[in-house]
């Protein structure tokens, strides 16, 4: 066995729940020594530069969470100024993008995943998308955090998958089949200029909680998928590049588009890496 494959195996084992819950408290826990310790040790090991931070003391913030939520400097991200751009949704890497192709998305060499399964199993809502574009980006620990709008979109719904929680890094992709699609995950559906438009954020091992600006924390306490519309009443609409959620501890943002409705960067490819508002594709002409 490989150490690739025997790092896939030890998430399999893994009591993934627990580990993440408990994970979680220490995340929130505002003792002094036990949140600068963890912090500081954080900052270290994935050199975070905390000089891009709207608040660069990494030991004043109030604990581990605020910490590895923190706000970024705005002039720092500005977001892609053209009528036509899309702004790419966060730092981190391309894990992969592309076409949609025969209802699936690809993940990893040999892998592909269902876009039905993505989305929850609505066949419905995934017509939306056949034979469309997709995007997915990878945030690592030492990442900013808050996924923002590459258009501007009215939220229509939004929808909690529950699921696994393995990590959703470049092995583990290429190691586990269907990791987008088995993992825990909050999908966001908002009808834009480009038409539908879903941003999907995807937990991982050690993750939190998944937050939206409008929603808050995202943890239903069912075991069942849960579905939340919103309409005309709601009138929820987020311009390009505003922050519309974000991950307590990291994980991974996907972007669909309906058929011909976009045109990606030509430079954009895997492993590419990315800054949250920079020109990610462009709206295709009508």
């Amino acid at each position: 066995m490989t150490k690739d494959q025997l790092f896939a195996f030890a998430q399999h084992i893994t009591p993934q729940k627990l580990l993440s819950r408990s994970v979680g408290k220490i995340a929130e826990c505002e003792n002094t020594w036990v949140k600068n310790t963890f912090i500081s040790q954080f900052v270290k090991k994935y050199q975070v530069d905390m000089s891009e931070a709207v608040n660069s003391d990494a030991l004043s913030y109030r604990n581990f969470n605020d910490f590895f939520t923190r706000a970024i400097r705005p002039e720092l991200r500005p977001i892609c100024p053209e009528e036509n751009g899309i702004a790419c949704p966060a730092d981190g890497a391309i894990s992969q993008l592309g076409k949609i192709e025969h209802g699936t998305l690809f993940q990893a060499k040999g892998h592909h995943y269902s876009l039905t399964s993505l989305l929850g199993g609505d066949a419905s809502l995934s017509n939306q998308f056949l034979g469309g574009s997709f995007a997915t980006v990878y945030l690592s620990p030492k990442d900013y955090h808050r996924v923002h709008m590459p258009l501007t979109g009215k939220l229509t719904k939004m929808i909690h998958i529950p699921g696994k929680l393995f990590s959703v890094n470049k092995v583990t992709a290429e190691q586990i089949p269907n990791v987008f699609a088995r993992n825990e995950r909050t999908v966001c559906l908002f009808e834009t200029e480009a038409g539908p438009m879903a941003v999907i954020l995807v937990g991982a091992m050690i993750v939190a909680s998944i937050e939206t600006v409008w929603a808050g924390q995202v943890t239903p306490f069912n075991k069942n998928v849960v579905t939340w519309d919103y309409d005309q009443l709601n009138n929820i609409e987020i311009k390009k590049g505003e922050e519309m959620g974000l991950f307590k501890l990291g994980s991974t943002a996907i972007v669909l588009f309906g058929k011909d409705a976009i045109h990606w960067e030509d430079s954009l490819q895997a492993e590419t890496p990315t800054q949250m508002g920079m020109h990610f594709g462009k709206i295709a002409d009508k």
